[in-house]
């Protein structure tokens, strides 16, 4: 009831602006993360489930790792773990549950041998992919709390690691034998954003490309081998988002003005390492064990006649009706 959560401002949380805003901001950051995880699972989760597992999430999973990595007293805070805008905190956390979703509910009906299906309209990717830019720059420049010099970082790194990584990405798929596509365009400069997100306020432009190089490659290669296993993550969250806060989070102890690998200092750089490994087992056992006491509550998977009819009719009652051309 937001008690206690008012227009004055905290010492520790929001010492520059109103703590409800700040509290507004962060929840912001709460709801995105299980947003993120759908993508893995796409098709066949009944909706009923997934909410539940919402709230199992968010309490069990998304809290604890935000108050260890963004709480003054949270412990990966004291060790020196950074991390700008939520490249732990939000996507390594969902890339590893997006990751135990998907080898929980098992793979589609329709994936089989069709495990490359073609996206259902481009230019509505490419709009979202716009949208989604746009609005990361509230995220990250705004995590400074402030219109200060550490948002104008924040903002300058977000945009040269985005366009970094969506140029590395569709040169690398021609250099591949693949196609320059506007999909795969698209898809890198959303692994540049996520890789990006932890290191935004702490890193230069210079280090801020290398980090969205470096990401879209790692990512494009996890990507190609998620492709080859059976493993159906419809829409590569683990891949792109959670490899992608994986590659962000160890650039973020390499490149850390002043305190980084880069600057000759190992300190920073270790305890990334370790809170890596802590975060990583967290997040995907955390999940796979809250994955099978939703599936006690509640059926997670649909039934097979509704994963053929379609979600959106049979979990919501919404249809979409082509209209044809009459002669």
């Amino acid at each position: 009831m937001f008690n206690h959560v008012d227009l004055n401002t905290h010492p520790d949380l929001s010492p520059a602006i109103p703590f409800l805003l700040f509290a507004l901001f962060q929840l912001k950051f709460a709801i995105i993360t299980p947003a993120l995880i759908t993508g893995s699972f796409a098709e066949r989760v009944k909706f009923n489930a997934y909410m539940l597992f919402i709230c199992l999430f968010s309490i069990f999973i998304y809290s604890p790792i935000a108050h260890w990595t963004w709480h003054p007293e949270g412990f990966l805070r004291q060790w020196g773990v950074l991390d700008f805008a939520g490249g732990t905190v939000v996507h390594m956390s969902a890339g590893y549950a997006a990751l135990a979703g998907a080898l929980i509910l098992g793979q589609r009906q329709s994936f089989g041998d069709n495990k490359h299906q073609e996206p259902a309209n481009i230019p509505y990717v490419i709009l979202g992919t716009g949208m989604l830019w746009f609005g990361w720059f509230g995220f990250n420049a705004g995590s400074s709390l402030g219109a200060n010099p550490t948002a104008v970082t924040a903002f300058a790194t977000t945009m040269v690691a985005s366009a970094a990584a969506m140029l590395s990405w569709i040169f690398f798929d021609a250099i591949r034998g693949k196609k320059v596509s506007a999909m795969g365009a698209c898809i890198g400069s959303v692994v540049g954003l996520v890789a990006i997100t932890p290191a935004a306020g702490y890193v230069t432009i210079p280090h801020a490309l290398f980090i969205g190089f470096i990401s879209a490659i790692v990512s494009n290669l996890a990507v190609r081998a998620k492709n080859k296993s059976n493993l159906d993550d419809t829409l590569d969250v683990f891949p792109c988002h959670g490899v992608g806060g994986i590659c962000g989070m160890i650039l973020t102890g390499v490149f850390a003005k002043d305190v980084g690998l880069f600057y000759g200092h190992t300190t920073t750089f270790l305890y990334h390492l370790l809170a890596l490994v802590i975060v990583s087992v967290y997040s995907f056992g955390g999940s796979y064990i809250l994955y099978k006491v939703t599936e006690l509550i509640v059926p997670l998977r649909v039934s097979a006649e509704d994963e053929l009819e379609g979600l959106d009719f049979t979990q919501h009652g919404e249809t979409y009706k082509k209209k044809t051309a009459q002669a």
